[in-house]
């Protein structure tokens, strides 16, 4: 998949997933994409939230909260000049379809929210823009999931568009309990043909790099610039910049550690085969002329000589010359 200039395919993509971390503080959003370029994420993402068009008028409390931890749209755009200034990648996730619109000429591609997953209106909105799409597959079985790429992939094709989706298995709780991390529902995602990925809640690290090993080719982990900066919730969740480091560090090794699909011998395996393996020897000391049997052979290293498996390619020939025990008998000493 590619996002921007990066290919999945090349490497996983990890995200750091600031979120609300910013807790609505524009200079701390700013710090914070330093700080996951620093730390070697190959993204940042934010969360382009509007209060009263993502809940009710009537959850008065829930909308002051949400005010408070708003960032406006030109603080954004400011945000994404900072993103490139650190080489990083910018992505958000809108919360409604306005947002969706002011993020269009923004961002390389589109993050969709497991609690939005099912939000068709404006997940039709993101298809028709012709961009890559990400979305964590929360609150949904296979057949959700499935439901969801079929409408997206449906536009698409009936637009003559040609474009990449990927999925997230995702659990949306916070934080989520190993128990129901679930991490083998990766496979199963592999069965829909799209990239694959892991947006992950667990506290610490160890699940998204385990799910590199199931094939997750994206991994989007919470960031905060400290655990404890406050009481809300997601600090305590996230890594810090020094654990997002070993994140990404880990990843790459466990990408390293996975190497192809096929079974090959490798290169420092080649230096050592003969030293490993066995040749077919003579047990005995052997005149000249004798006729070999199978009292008369054994198979012990270098293998240097004929391998085990030739065995019909000596047995009831005559040797040429006398052979010593232990010595290899060659095709060349046989008549």
């Amino acid at each position: 998949m590619k996002i921007g200039e990066y290919s999945t395919d090349e490497s996983v993509l990890v995200i750091a997933e600031i979120g609300n971390n910013h807790e609505g503080c524009y200079s701390l959003a700013e710090e914070m994409i330093g700080l996951a370029a620093e730390a070697g994420g190959g993204a940042v993402k934010f969360q382009t939230i509007v209060p009263d068009k993502l809940v009710s008028v009537s959850q008065e409390d829930r909308i002051e909260q949400l005010k408070r931890f708003q960032l406006t749209y030109e603080e954004f755009e400011k945000l994404i000049k900072v993103a490139k200034s650190e080489n990083i990648i910018f992505l958000s996730t809108p919360f409604d379809i306005e947002s969706a619109w002011f993020l269009e000429p923004l961002v390389p591609a589109y993050k969709i929210g497991s609690g939005d997953n099912d939000f068709y209106p404006m997940i039709e909105v993101i298809a028709r823009t012709g961009k890559p799409i990400i979305m964590s597959a929360g609150l949904m079985d296979l057949c959700g999931i499935r439901k969801t790429v079929d409408f997206i992939t449906d536009i698409w094709n009936k637009s003559a568009i040609v474009q990449e989706l990927a999925i997230m298995h995702c659990v949306t709780a916070y934080p989520t309990i190993p128990e129901e991390a679930n991490l083998l529902a990766i496979r199963e995602l592999h069965s829909l043909n799209v990239t694959v990925g892991y947006s992950d809640h667990t506290i610490g690290i160890e699940a998204a790099v385990l799910s590199v090993a199931l094939g997750a080719r994206i991994i989007e982990k919470h960031f905060t610039i400290d655990k404890n900066y406050s009481s809300f919730r997601d600090h305590q969740l996230s890594s810090d910049p020094k654990e997002f480091s070993q994140l990404v560090e880990l990843v790459k090794n466990a990408t390293k550690l996975l190497g192809q699909r096929e079974k090959v011998v490798q290169k420092s395996e080649m230096l050592v085969v003969d030293k490993v393996r066995r040749s077919i020897v003579s047990r005995k000391n052997l005149d000249a002329n004798t006729i070999i049997t199978g009292d008369d052979i054994s198979w012990v290293r270098p293998g240097s000589g004929l391998a085990p498996g030739n065995e019909n390619m000596v047995l009831g020939k005559k040797l040429r010359k006398r052979v010593a025990a232990g010595e290899l008998i060659t095709l060349n000493n046989l008549i």
